[in-house]
């Protein structure tokens, strides 16, 4: 068969393209390249092709005459660009602005990544949680476990009474004050290899009784002391952004004090003989089992808030020994005037600026007269407030069967996240030095 010269047959080879490349194949034409780039261009605008494949869809290209004669587009009319460097540039321009409409696709079809799809550690569901069994049901006061939830988003172990678990249990609380002196209702021996005993105690050292025998059988301490394996405090929250509107509650009493403990063999000589000093001098409204009525748990913040000072006195004086008679009047918008170790070691855990110390002054008298100024003085009694600007105290439980809930849902805690191996040499030799 005769070839028409006027219409010579197409000699350019088929091949396959991307239409992620349309852009700057189209610019092929203008670079007098290759003219079946540019029909891709028109191909993809006509039929609106979607950006959304541009990764992955190839088209083939046949012959120019073809496909010309299939789409019927009118041969363009273009004036080429001489300067290689603005080849360079428009094809680098145009290629970019290909990528791009890659990445608006994914950026709009993708699933998007949201604070909504990040969660707090859970134990997955086919994993079992630790069990923590309490051999004693501390001064037996019961509660409600689910508290730990509830109350401190403490969920990482299974707590438990029922002791026909014991061989199972991964830890075992045992509560200082209820352990015998001959050791009998101590959980049995020989105890599961894996398992911790962990010894639980809330006194000071002097209503610590000593127990022999008790010296090596624990792996772990529980108590309010900095230096416990699980140590166990109310902590100031610290914030960023100040507090520009620290609110002072409303005071209708000068000076107060809960108390109940008067037993001299507990060791509340000290402060009972300071109180009998100081009230020579000033006002104390005393409120507690002392004046023969308890004071109600719903009772507690409000009354205390009312108070423009307040006597945090321990009944001994050990390092570390202070807790909620200092952070409930932290808590209740109420300046404390505490009786404890040394000044330092309140500042390890408050500001100075938070509390007064009996240490301060020369004796009960000169306390007394500090007060009173303080009294009459407005702005210097708020001066003892300007922590608050950044920090918060978190009010406390005071229903009298939730004495223990916090020390026993941060020890589930420990429980739930750590599984090393410890052992509590000689307790005694740690805990009275």
């Amino acid at each position: 068969m005769k070839e028409d010269p006027r219409n010579p047959p197409d000699t350019t080879p088929s091949v396959p393209f991307s239409v992620s490349g349309a852009f700057s194949a189209a610019f092929s034409e203008a670079l007098g390249f290759n003219r079946a780039h540019m029909l891709l261009v028109y191909y993809q605008l006509l039929f609106k092709l979607p950006h959304s494949h541009c990764p992955l869809l190839l088209v083939y290209v046949g012959s120019r005459r073809s496909l010309l004669s299939r789409m019927r587009i009118p041969k363009p009319e273009m004036t080429f660009i001489t300067s290689k460097l603005q080849q360079i540039g428009l094809l680098a321009f145009f290629w970019l602005v290909g990528l791009f409409s890659c990445l608006l696709f994914f950026q709009f079809n993708l699933p998007k990544c949201t604070l909504e799809n990040i969660y707090q550690y859970r134990y997955p569901a086919n994993i079992e949680k630790p069990i923590l069994l309490l051999w004693f049901l501390p001064e037996n006061y019961k509660w409600d476990f689910n508290d730990c939830k509830t109350i401190y988003n403490i969920d990482g172990c299974q707590l438990t009474l029922n002791r026909k678990l014991y061989k199972q249990a991964d830890a075992v609380l045992v509560f200082h004050k209820a352990i015998k002196k001959d050791l009998s209702n101590l959980p049995p021996s020989p105890r599961p290899p894996f398992q911790k005993w962990i010894w639980f105690h809330v006194e000071s050292p002097t209503n610590t009784p000593k127990i022999p025998g008790l010296e090596d059988l624990f792996n772990l301490t529980m108590t309010y002391r900095r230096d416990s394996d699980i140590s166990v405090r109310h902590h100031l929250t610290v914030s960023k952004k100040p507090n520009e509107n620290i609110v002072i509650p409303k005071k209708d009493k000068l000076l107060c004090w809960f108390v109940s403990n008067i037993d001299r063999n507990t060791g509340v000589g000290t402060r009972m003989t300071y109180y009998k000093q100081l009230k020579k001098y000033i006002k104390v409204h005393v409120f507690g089992r002392v004046t023969g009525k308890r004071l109600r748990d719903e009772d507690y913040f409000p009354t205390m808030a009312s108070c423009k000072f307040y006597l945090a006195f321990e009944n001994s004086i050990y390092k570390d020994y202070f807790v909620e008679k200092l952070n409930g009047p932290l808590a209740a918008g109420t300046v404390p005037v505490v009786m404890g170790p040394p000044r330092q070691n309140y500042e390890d855990f408050v500001p100075g600026n938070s509390f007064i110390h009996v240490e301060d002054f020369p004796n009960a008298e000169g306390l007394a007269k500090y007060l009173l100024q303080l009294d009459k003085n407005y702005e210097a009694y708020k001066h003892y407030f300007n922590w608050r600007r950044h920090l918060t105290a978190t009010p406390h439980l005071v229903e009298w069967n939730k004495e223990f809930t916090m020390y026993i849902c941060h020890a589930c805690e420990y429980v739930g996240r750590h599984n090393e191996y410890k052992a509590a040499h000689n307790i005694y030799q740690w805990w009275f030095s």
